[in-house]
């Protein structure tokens, strides 16, 4: 509709005649989506974007839709003009009612049945989502499970794939991390990967990730960062620990933003023709690469005379495995790639939106913290241990910093959450509120939701562990009680918007996760997570009551509800504290607590009674060795200065 109605002179002179035109920008202002869409739902039964809502002046929906074809909207514009005109009453009438019925349908959604957050019911939402998994395809489609066609589009699953790696690790169940290795692997090999320079676009818009709607969004690739970063961590994947090294790449050198943030968003479309910047013929690629080179790429990529887009293109796929090559195809894969990475920089690209989300940025530092502390983990078993003393005094440190021999790329990645954090903290959050966006180093004036509380909150909380700074602890606790104080709706759950935001016709409220958690959800970790570290026990019982509203979303419909139910994962495992004193921060201990870590725990890692870290409070070492506390639910077992001790602490 941008470039059809939008764009036209003619059609906008229609619709500056007769109505008074606002564009909601949803990435700045989701809580404006989020009441229209449920108005578009409730009377079409449907929704998506393009949305298109008619309101009265005061806001009152009264005729929703999406999209509409040059020539309809423009008679649709009339049509309601005239309505509008001729028969007002009726449509103010109709406004209210929509606006009645949204009240009610909040009251309802207050006052539904809740649940309890246990291990079976978790086992039981775990077992529903396996049997929508696609055996062939991988990911969560009841019609491929069926083994019946289907058609697409097909999301990246990450907050199921985060879900069931919890859920893995409390259980063991076999079946969980396969079905996250197989979902991982085949959307690594697909299109929806960008096989020359790492990040996943949107969707696929085929049930087999070959085709992708070519946008990329932050949100999307920190979540994925997370997950292959935890396969990579749990089983020493090779294609996982490639892929999450890639990604973490793609947030540097894709995403990054003078300032240190990260931006929203690259366009889907390049000059208007989507795939332009990304596709490739086999002459291309011979004029590239050269006849041999040429020919070899075509067959790793799956690039075909017929195509596999439009025009004869090909989107590039993995059709050879790459991650288990000797060395001179693995050089020759890493040259043709760099080749081709170079030519594809001199073609048009498309346009990034360099806004700065709170809630996107904060979950892009959790990620980033999670791949630091993963390489860290995998370097030390591979023999080339990375001081924890070094991750810390990274945040601190500029370019090389004296840590370029160990671990550089986890150093570098906690340097990036580190300098994001300092962006939120410093920019972000204005007189103790956070606000939702900036661009260029300028906050804008939307205020934050729900979410972005969360989602910051949970950031702060992981910088806190992996640098042992009290500074972002104290931040998180902050942004906790701004949003305890001003979202909690006294039923238990929370408003997506404050109580002194601007008042729109219903206040929304959604507990379900969508494309990225739910401000439920996100508070809810980012709750649990504090709690731990803080030793609050207060925190964590409004945790624990805001997932029991929506545990029966969980139980019937996992796929809408998986950073709750991988937060409810953590509940039930503890979640495990784990202080570790050590004041150099590179002890066995130390690696072997950041490896063992049950689903959902906390680490901290540092010298006794180091400043503003609570859990390091009154634990000393013992005959002057590292020691380790482990924790549950508050109750400590005793101390323990072995790794085999601290292993069966931790495993039984």
């Amino acid at each position: 509709m941008a470039h059809e109605s939008f764009e036209d002179d003619e059609v906008a002179a229609v619709v500056n005649e007769l109505t008074v035109p606002i564009k909601v920008d949803r990435e700045e202002r989701p809580d404006v989506d989020a009441v229209y869409m449920t108005a578009t739902q409730a009377m079409t039964g449907q929704g998506g974007w393009p949305m298109t809502v008619f309101a009265t002046p005061a806001g009152e929906p009264f005729f929703c839709g999406t999209y509409y074809p040059r020539q309809q909207f423009v008679q649709l514009v009339r049509a309601v003009a005239q309505a509008w005109r001729d028969q007002r009453e009726a449509v103010l009438a109709q406004g209210a009612a929509v606006v009645e019925a949204l009240a009610d349908s909040r009251l309802s959604g207050a006052n539904a049945p809740s649940g309890t957050i246990t291990a079976a019911l978790l086992d039981a939402a775990a077992a529903s989502l396996l049997r929508e998994y696609d055996p062939t395809d991988g990911g969560f489609d009841p019609l491929a499970a069926r083994g019946e066609p289907s058609p697409g589009p097909k999301f990246p699953p990450h907050m199921a794939m985060l879900f069931l790696l919890r859920h893995h690790q409390r259980t063991g169940d076999a079946q969980a991390l396969e079905v996250v290795r197989h979902t991982a692997e085949a959307m690594a090999r697909g299109g929806i990967y960008d096989q020359l320079a790492g990040g996943f676009a949107r969707y696929s818009v085929d049930n087999h990730w070959l085709v992708p709607h070519f946008e990329k969004m932050l949100y999307d690739n920190a979540l994925l960062l997370r997950a292959y970063s935890m396969i990579w961590r749990l089983t020493g994947d090779a294609q996982a620990e490639r892929v999450a090294r890639e990604t973490m790449a793609f947030l540097r050198d894709g995403l990054g933003t003078a300032e240190g943030g990260f931006a929203s968003a690259f366009d889907a479309d390049t000059a208007g023709e989507e795939g332009l910047t990304y596709v490739w013929t086999p002459a291309e690629l011979i004029e590239v690469l050269g006849e041999d080179d040429g020919r070899f790429a075509a067959d790793l990529f799956g690039v075909t005379e017929e195509g596999t887009f439009e025009k004869g293109a090909s989107v590039l796929r993995l059709a050879r495995d790459i991650d288990d090559v000797d060395q001179p195809v693995a050089a020759r894969i890493a040259n043709v790639r760099a080749r081709l990475r170079a030519a594809r920089a001199v073609r048009p690209q498309p346009a990034r939106d360099d806004k700065v989300i709170s809630s996107w940025a904060g979950l892009a530092i959790t990620a980033l913290v999670e791949f630091a502390i993963t390489a860290q983990v995998v370097e030390a078993q591979r023999g080339t241990p990375i001081a924890g003393s070094a991750l810390a005094h990274a945040a601190a440190s500029g370019p090389g910093g004296g840590f370029a021999g160990l671990g550089a790329e986890a150093v570098a990645a906690l340097r990036l959450a580190v300098r994001a954090g300092s962006l939120l903290a410093g920019t972000h959050l204005v007189d103790g509120r956070l606000r939702r966006a900036s661009l260029g180093g300028v906050v804008g004036e939307p205020a934050g939701v729900l979410e972005d509380y969360g989602c910051v909150a949970e950031a702060f909380c992981a910088l806190h562990q992996a640098t042992g700074d009290g500074r972002w602890l104290t931040l998180a606790r902050d942004l906790l009680d701004a949003a305890l104080a001003h979202f909690a709706d006294g039923e238990g759950g929370f408003y997506d918007t404050a109580d002194d935001a601007e008042k729109l016709v219903t206040r929304p409220s959604d507990p379900t996760d969508n494309a990225y958690p739910s401000g439920l959800s996100a508070l809810a970790s980012a709750l649990v997570t504090y709690s731990a570290l803080a030793g609050e026990p207060s925190y964590r019982d409004v945790a624990v009551r805001a997932l029991e509203t929506v545990a029966p979303v969980i139980l019937k419909h996992p796929r809408y509800a998986g950073y709750s139910a991988a937060t409810g994962e953590a509940l039930v495992s503890g979640p495990v504290e784990i202080a570790v004193a050590d004041p150099a921060g590179d002890s066995a201990l130390a690696l072997a607590a950041r490896r063992l870590a049950p689903p959902g725990a906390v680490v901290v890692i540092g010298p006794p009674d180091a400043d503003g870290v609570p859990l390091l409070a009154d634990r000393p070492l013992r005959g002057d060795l590292p020691t380790a506390y482990v924790c549950r639910g508050f109750v400590c077992d005793a101390p323990v200065t072995t790794v085999e001790d601290l292993t069966t602490a931790l495993t039984h």
